[in-house]
């Protein structure tokens, strides 16, 4: 039975020090294999709106347990799907 969790860290911002937060979901086949199909869905200072993908300060960053999640029941639409494209456009350009 497939499991889906979602993975979430943070880290301090270089522009001003805030909370950065990014994010992961991965799934599971069973409760003894890896994770599979492994989704980044970006990363944003929760102060001044910075899109900071990787700490550099790497000692500082916090990793939270990962969370058992229920997949989406239904496919993308609205603000969900044009995040998710931003996200995608915003990866091509760098």
């Amino acid at each position: 039975m497939k499991s889906y969790y979602l993975h979430l860290r943070a880290f301090s911002c270089d522009q001003c020090q805030g909370a950065v937060v990014t994010g992961s979901t991965a799934v599971r086949e069973s409760d003894i294999q890896r994770e599979t199909e492994i989704t980044q869905v970006g990363a944003i200072c929760l102060s001044c709106g910075h899109r900071q993908n990787e700490a550099t300060d790497p000692g500082k960053t916090r990793d939270f347990p990962p969370v058992l999640w229920d997949p989406p029941k239904e496919p993308l639409t609205g603000h969900a799907a044009s995040a998710y494209l931003e996200m995608l456009n915003r990866e091509n350009r760098h």
